[in-house]
């Protein structure tokens, strides 16, 4: 399974993400398919996200039973604690 997130995303990425996945809400999108389609995904995503965010997560072999990566600029951030995957908030900006 993999899911992805994307806020404030441009068009042409929206569009590249419903030919491979389901949006089930606005920006939301689903689907199962294997590493290297998702990696691809991934690719896409990280080139195309411009001045939005986006989160993506997919199932993975480890204690929660996923993993996910972050793009583009948002207050979340992946931290590593002893192995396991969190989110952090970075302190909110001043401009």
């Amino acid at each position: 399974m993999i899911a992805v997130i994307v806020n404030n995303a441009p068009p042409r990425l929206r569009g590249r993400l419903a030919v491979w996945l389901l949006e089930v809400r606005a920006g939301v999108y689903l689907g199962s398919y294997s590493a290297r389609t998702r990696e691809m995904l991934i690719e896409q995503v990280e080139k195309l996200i411009g001045d939005g965010d986006a989160v993506i997560a997919w199932d993975a072999p480890n204690d929660a039973g996923f993993t996910f990566e972050t793009f583009g600029a948002s207050r979340r951030m992946p931290v590593d604690f002893d192995g396991f995957r969190l989110v952090a908030f970075r302190p909110p900006s001043d401009a």
